[in-house]
């Protein structure tokens, strides 16, 4: 029987680079023969793309109630129809975004009640615990710019104001923090990670985490990984 894999998110404000350092950590992942899958939220299953599509990419209001209703939906799928299959058969589970997003940007940015969006989220993942998140620490206003020059086309959390973004970053920072996490264990242990450097710089402060949590699992990050 194969043992379980590890659900590792990776998190951050706009322009972080984690989408990137995610990438990297799979292709190193790919080269020696690790099994594992790549999935974004929302996302991952034919509902949370659509959820996606109607909550980020439409040009409408969308009340923050109903945003963070819809998020929670296509997290519920995809939890029931990925991720647990995905570690029950021994692989690992590389998230873009999860629990701590949700928390930044709907309790964080919008100011919803967290103990009824904790409630929703517990509801929807069924008591999945992510295994490790990488919490990728970025400046807001260079995040930002570097988003912007990614593409022209923003989607709706990328034109939200200066204000909303310096209340998600503020709750990002809370994340980091020992006493915050102990009063939030159904978000698992949280690393975070210095995003400031070159992509390779960051990607050996990534490996470096994943090596401490679980020595000899993950790759070393070599010449041939960029």
């Amino acid at each position: 029987m194969a043992s379980e894999g590890h659900l590792i998110v990776f998190e951050g404000g706009e322009g972080s680079g984690k989408s990137t350092q995610l990438r990297l950590l799979s292709d190193a992942l790919t080269k020696a023969g690790v099994a594992h899958r790549c999935l974004r939220e929302p996302g991952g299953t034919a509902l949370g793309a659509e959820v996606r599509r109607l909550v980020l990419e439409r040009e409408w209001e969308v009340d923050a109630r109903a945003e963070a209703l819809l998020f929670m939906a296509s997290r519920a799928q995809m939890v029931a129809r990925e991720l647990r299959p995905a570690l029950a058969s021994g692989e690992h589970v590389l998230l873009d975004r999860f629990f701590l997003s949700t928390y930044a940007y709907q309790i964080g940015g919008r100011g919803l009640p967290e103990d009824e969006v904790r409630a929703a989220n517990g509801f929807a993942t069924s008591g999945l615990v992510p295994d490790l998140t990488l919490l990728l620490t970025f400046p807001v206003a260079e995040g930002l710019a570097r988003a912007a020059e990614r593409s022209s086309a923003h989607d709706r959390m990328e034109r939200e104001g200066a204000a909303f973004h310096d209340r998600v970053a503020g709750a990002f920072e809370a994340f980091a923090r020992p006493d915050w996490q102990r009063a939030h264990p159904e978000c698992g242990p949280i690393v975070s990670i210095e995003a400031v450097g070159s992509e390779r710089e960051v990607a050996g402060r990534v490996r470096e985490a994943l090596r401490t949590r679980w020595p000899g699992t993950f790759p070393r990050f070599d010449a041939s990984d960029g």
